[in-house]
C-alpha cells in the first residue's frame, strides 16, 4: 500500500491509498463511506490486496481528513478505537470524486472502474449522474444509503442534531460532539448539520421517498450493485432494496445485483468474500466491455 496525494480544484490535498501501480491497465477506485479509512475499515485493504495480486490496481478514495484519526475508548470492547472522518463538507462531494477519477486518468490507466461503499456509493452516484466526462467505464455500487431512512433508524441522531445546532449557534461548529455520531464515530457539529442537509446525496430514496432519482437515471454506463444479505440499512430486504435502486437506471437489465449472504452493511468478517466479488465484477467487465 502506498499513500497517495490527490489535489482538488479548491486547493485541498486529499490523502488516499493505492495498491498496485499504473503499469497495470485497470484501476478500481473505491470511495469510502463516512468516518471510514484504510486503517479501521478492513474492507478497503482486503480488496486492494486481492485486486493488486491479480494485476488490477486499486485506489481507496478518502474524504477530506480521513487520516486525521481520532482515538476513543470503546467501553463495549475495552479497547481504543481509531476513526475518521471528524470533519467533512458534503457540498464538495462531486469535486472530491472527480479529483480521484482525474488522478487515475492522468496516471494513464486504460480502464477506470468507479466503486463506492456505503455513503461512498451515494457519492459516486452523484458524480456519475452529473459528470459530462467519459473517463469511467464501469461502476460498482456497494451498500448505498437512503439518507431519509438512515436519519430515522440510527441511534443518537436526534441528540446529535440538537447539540450540533446549539454548538454552531454558539460559534463552536468545529468542536466534536460528546455523543458518538450514529453510534459509531466522533464527528464535529458543523459536519453533522452539513451531512443532514446533503441533498446531493439523497439519491437512493427507495425507502423514505425523500430525495431524487435523476442521478441514477442519468448514469451513462453499466455496472453492478452489491449488498450484504443482512444489511441493516435496507429495511429487512436488501435484495429488493438494491433492485429498486437499479430500476431507476437507464438499462437496469444490463446491470448486476449481487447479494453476499449473511453479510452486514460493513461486511464484518466477510471482507474477503466482498473482495472476491469486486474482483469477479472487474474481470467480467474486462472480458465483456473493456476497451480494445
Amino acid at each position: 500500500m502506498e499513500i497517495i496525494k490527490v489535489n482538488t480544484p479548491r486547493g485541498l490535498e486529499l490523502k488516499g491509498a493505492m495498491w498496485g501501480n499504473n503499469l497495470m491497465d485497470t484501476v478500481v477506485i473505491m470511495m469510502s463511506g463516512i468516518c471510514s479509512n484504510v486503517f479501521q475499515n478492513d474492507l478497503l485493504p482486503a480488496t486492494g490486496e486481492l485486486l493488486s495480486a491479480n494485476n488490477i490496481a486499486y485506489i481507496a478514495g478518502q474524504a477530506m481528513d480521513a487520516f486525521s484519526m481520532i482515538a476513543y475508548s470503546d467501553l463495549k470492547n475495552h479497547k481504543q478505537v481509531y476513526t475518521g472522518v471528524v470533519f467533512d463538507d458534503f457540498n464538495l462531494v462531486y469535486e472530491d470524486v472527480e479529483a480521484y477519477v482525474k488522478y487515475a486518468k492522468e496516471l494513464g490507466f486504460k480502464n477506470i472502474i468507479l466503486a463506492g461503499h456505503s455513503l461512498g456509493s451515494n457519492k459516486i452516484i452523484n458524480y456519475l449522474g452529473t459528470t459530462s466526462d467519459s473517463y469511467v467505464d464501469y461502476f460498482i455500487v456497494t451498500a448505498p444509503v437512503d439518507l431519509g431512512y438512515w436519519w430515522k433508524v440510527m441511534p443518537n441522531i436526534n441528540k446529535c442534531l440538537e447539540l450540533a445546532k446549539e454548538f454552531v449557534a454558539e460559534g463552536r461548529g468545529e468542536e466534536i460532539l460528546p455523543y458518538v455520531f450514529g453510534g459509531f464515530s466522533p464527528i464535529s457539529a458543523k459536519t453533522v448539520l452539513n451531512f443532514y442537509n446533503a441533498d446531493n446525496l439523497k439519491n437512493c430514496p427507495v425507502l423514505s421517498g425523500d430525495g431524487e432519482t435523476n442521478s441514477l437515471s442519468s448514469i451513462k454506463i453499466n455496472g453492478a450493485f452489491v449488498i450484504g444479505g443482512k444489511d441493516s440499512m435496507a429495511d429487512g430486504n436488501p435484495k429488493e432494496f438494491m433492485e429498486s435502486i437499479n430500476s431507476y437506471c437507464k438499462h437496469p437489465e444490463d446491470n448486476k445485483v449481487i447479494v453476499i449472504p449473511d453479510a452486514s452493511h460493513i461486511f464484518y468478517n466477510k471482507h474477503n468474500e466482498y473482495a472476491s466479488i469486486i474482483l469477479e465484477c472487474t474481470v467480467d467487465f474486462l472480458e465483456t466491455f473493456a476497451k480494445v
